[in-house]
C-alpha cells in the first residue's frame, strides 16, 4: 500500500499521481480506473479526497465516467508535451532532479561552446562574468547574470534547440532562484557567489582555449558539486521527517 505525504493538499497529489499513470501508460487510453474502493486502501485517502480527484482528471479532459459503472481513461488522451511543474520545484528531491537534467544538457553545451565559439561568444561570456562580479560587490543578486552565462554557452553551440531549453527552462535552473543555496554550503551569501564566479570563470577559459574535455570536467565540477550538496540537504531533510 502507497500512501501520499502532506506537502500539497492529498486531492492535488492524487490528481498527479493518477495522471502521471495516463501519461505512462501503466493506466491505457479506454482502460477503467481502479474503484474508489482500491484508491482509498492504495493512496491512504478519503472517499471525498478520491471523488474530488475524479472530477478534477475529468475537468482537465484526461478520464470520463459512467454512472454506476466507474472511471475510464480517454481514449484520445493527447500526449503530454514535456514540461516542469513549477510548484514542484518548492520540494527539494524535484530541485536535485531538475539538476541532473541540466548536468547532462550543460556538459555537451560546454563541450560544443568550446568547439564552436566565436569572439561574440567569448564576449559575451566575459561580459557576464564582469557582470556577475559587480552585482557581488553592490551586494545585489547575481541570478540574472548567472543565467546570462550559461544562455551564452547554449547560444555558442550554435545549436538552437539547447537555447530554446535553456530559455524554456529559464530561472528554474538556477536552485538558489528557491533555495538559499549559500546556507547549505556554510558560506556567507559573498563568499559562496565568488566561488560560484570563479567556477565559472574555469569554464570560461576551458570554451576560450577550445579545451573541450576541459570544457566538460569544469562545468561537471560546477554542477555536480551543487547538485551533490543538494542531495545531501535532501538526505538530511528525509531522516529529520
Amino acid at each position: 500500500m502507497s500512501s501520499i505525504g502532506k506537502r500539497e493538499t492529498l486531492t492535488v497529489q492524487l490528481v498527479k499521481a493518477i495522471a502521471d499513470r495516463i501519461s505512462t501508460g501503466q493506466y491505457s487510453r479506454g482502460e477503467r480506473l481502479p474503484t474508489e474502493q482500491d484508491m482509498i486502501s492504495e493512496f491512504n485517502v478519503s472517499r471525498t479526497v478520491v471523488r474530488e480527484a475524479i472530477a478534477n482528471l475529468k475537468a482537465k479532459g484526461l478520464v470520463h465516467t459512467q454512472q454506476g459503472i466507474g472511471a475510464f481513461v480517454l481514449k484520445d488522451v493527447p500526449a503530454a508535451p514535456f514540461r516542469i511543474e513549477e510548484d514542484n520545484l518548492e520540494l527539494l528531491e524535484e530541485i536535485v532532479s531538475v539538476m541532473e537534467l541540466r548536468i547532462s544538457i550543460e556538459l555537451e553545451a560546454a563541450a560544443l561552446a568550446a568547439v564552436r565559439r566565436d569572439e561574440d561568444d567569448l564576449a559575451r561570456l566575459k561580459s557576464s562574468l564582469d557582470m556577475m562580479n559587480e552585482t557581488i560587490e553592490r551586494g545585489e543578486s547575481s541570478v540574472l547574470a548567472d543565467l546570462e552565462f550559461h544562455r551564452a554557452i547554449a547560444s555558442a553551440t550554435k545549436n538552437r534547440h539547447f537555447l530554446s531549453m535553456f530559455n524554456y527552462l529559464g530561472e528554474v535552473l538556477i536552485p538558489r532562484t528557491r533555495l538559499q543555496t549559500h546556507k547549505m554550503n556554510d558560506l556567507p551569501q559573498r563568499q559562496y557567489l565568488e566561488r560560484v564566479n570563479r567556477e565559472h570563470d574555469q569554464i570560461y577559459q576551458a570554451i576560450r582555449g577550445q579545451d573541450v574535455e576541459g570544457a566538460r570536467a569544469a562545468m561537471r565540477l560546477h554542477l555536480g558539486s551543487s547538485r551533490d550538496r543538494l542531495r545531501a540537504t535532501a538526505s538530511k531533510a528525509e531522516k529529520v521527517s
